[in-house]
């Protein structure tokens, strides 16, 4: 299996997502981190299992996993030495946000 290598604007939405989770109610942010791993599990056993992204050129096969229970999906790509993640994104945000980050 890869390494995951998160890219640190992903690492920010994630805190930042995690603690307004917890804002909400308690336990909240540590659920959603917990749905959080567990994807990332499916992710590193399962790489080529999420759904290719639209808006990304063919040659960088850009693809995303849902989140359960959560309106986020995580965004990655596949590269020779590792799994980038590129962003934990909020399903209402706009598409394609964190193409940057290619």
């Amino acid at each position: 299996m890869k390494p995951l290598r998160m890219e640190p604007e992903a690492s920010t939405e994630l805190a930042e997502a995690a603690v307004r989770y917890e804002g909400r109610r308690e336990g909240l942010g540590a659920e959603f981190l917990e749905a959080v791993d567990a994807a990332l599990d499916f992710i590193t056993r399962f790489t080529q299992a999420g759904s290719l992204v639209p808006l990304v050129p063919k040659d960088l096969p850009v693809r995303r996993v849902p989140v359960r229970r959560f309106p986020f999906h995580i965004v990655y790509l596949e590269v020779s030495d590792a799994i980038r993640i590129l962003a934990f994104a909020h399903d209402r945000r706009q598409p394609g946000y964190w193409l940057s980050r290619l």
